[in-house]
């Protein structure tokens, strides 16, 4: 059997921009990435504190240091700038690699994106 388990988390993002003329995505700065362990083109959840939707997306790489968390097509009719959300992603393992598993999670300052 598999299961589906916490592989890193980005909480408490501020959204800082909401690009409706893109393909689709969310665009998230090196540096969280990074922090993260999220890679380019990685699927992933986007939970929006402040109206509760949720959706799946996949990673676009943003300028290291920017700070920024753009949700791009489709995606940016969920969220408007300063929203606050959580980046969610999840990998397949073995129960026995679930048992000693430590998901990355990441915290940093929400007025910013930058790292704490």
């Amino acid at each position: 059997m598999l299961l589906t388990i916490l592989k890193s988390k980005l909480h408490r993002v501020r959204v800082t921009e909401a690009n409706i003329n893109y393909v689709g995505s969310i665009t998230i700065d090196e540096d969280l990435m990074d922090a993260a362990g999220l890679l380019e083109n990685e699927k992933v959840q986007i939970v929006n504190i402040n109206n509760g939707e949720r959706l799946e997306t996949y990673v676009i790489k943003g300028a290291r240091g920017s700070g920024i968390i753009c949700l791009n097509g489709p995606a940016a009719r969920k969220a408007l700038v300063d929203d606050l959300v959580i980046v969610i992603s999840y990998a397949i393992m073995t129960p026995e690699e679930a048992k000693v598993y430590k998901p990355l999670l990441v915290y940093p300052d929400n007025q910013t994106n930058k790292l704490k």
